[in-house]
């Protein structure tokens, strides 16, 4: 006899058996949540930052509709002190992880979570807070993309990788501020260090481009990152390192999920160049000696007209 044959009594208890589970696991969660860090900002509830990450996404969709009219914003400067100051924030939180790691003997083999008020641990807490608020803060990058109309940069890649990483450390913060998890956030604020500082460079201008041909060794670089991550938590694994299996399996699952999108990028945009009617090989659609010639008419970009491969304006 199926559920919807069963009389009606029955099935409200099923349901309300469910409801009362459900609320009764919500209640466990929050009871083992991180008492150091309840009351840190956006960290009560995890609605500001899902209002926040909402927003971004409305953003995404909205912003392009709003640009489409209008003449591209110049923010060079903005850009240059933005970018920077991602690099110095980086930078803290890196040697923020490092030092409160090492003084606190941590081992990047199998770490549990200190629930403690130990200064170190406190210290480690706090800046996998600020990582987690960098992720926040990088929404940036895409609003600047829209607001420059370069809607090429905001690809499902980026979308994914941004939405994905503020949303998700939040839980990350609420109930493992410690332990295993500063690895993969210290990894990934270092790496962050270098490709913020290539961002700001570009903002320079055109003269500086040709100081900047490591552009695809970040990508390899992340790539790298991915997998060490995958290594390192599967060895946690193996181990049976007392930290929560789940965010082992759900990170390894991350992990994948960017290796097959960043491979990706990394093949469409290095390993299949255009080959340009001159014989010259074309990135992106610009040519070694700037824009591709045997185009038909100037490059269009969002609908502009460009020359010398650059946006009215610029």
């Amino acid at each position: 006899m199926g559920l919807l044959d069963s009389e009606p009594g029955s099935v409200l208890n099923v349901v309300s058996t469910a409801l009362n589970d459900t609320v009764e696991f919500y209640r466990w969660t929050w009871s083992i949540a991180d008492k150091r860090v309840e009351d840190w900002p956006l960290m009560q509830s995890p609605w500001p930052t899902l209002s926040i990450s909402t927003l971004y996404l409305l953003f995404v969709w909205l912003g392009p509709k709003w640009m489409k009219d209008r003449e591209p914003f110049q923010m060079r400067l903005v850009l240059i002190v933005y970018n920077f100051g991602m690099v110095l924030l980086n930078l803290f939180i890196f040697r923020e992880l490092f030092m409160g790691s090492y003084n606190a003997g941590y081992s990047y083999i199998c770490q549990t979570v200190d629930y403690s008020n130990n200064v170190h641990e406190v210290r480690i807490a706090a800046a996998l807070w600020w990582y987690f608020v960098s992720k926040g803060v990088e929404y940036l990058d895409t609003v600047f993309f829209i607001l420059r109309k370069k809607n090429n940069q905001v690809s499902f890649l980026h979308v994914y990788h941004h939405c994905t990483m503020f949303t998700l450390w939040w839980i990350g913060i609420k109930w493992v501020a410690g332990g295993q998890a500063f690895f993969g956030a210290q990894m990934n604020s270092f790496i962050h260090v270098i490709m913020y500082s290539y961002y700001g460079l570009t903002a320079f201008g055109p003269w500086i481009q040709k100081y900047l041909w490591w552009k695809r060794y970040l990508t390899m670089l992340q790539l790298v990152q991915f997998h060490v991550t995958i290594g390192h938590t599967a060895l946690s694994l193996y181990t049976d390192c007392p930290f929560p299996k789940w965010m082992h399996w759900a990170l390894i699952v991350y992990a994948i999920s960017f290796i097959f999108l960043f491979l990706n990028f990394y093949i469409r945009t290095y390993n299949e160049p255009k080959k340009a009617k001159t014989g010259k090989v074309a990135m992106n659609g610009i040519s070694a000696n700037g824009v591709n010639k045997s185009e038909k008419q100037l490059v269009l970009e969002n609908g502009k007209n460009q020359k010398n491969g650059k946006a009215k304006g610029e």
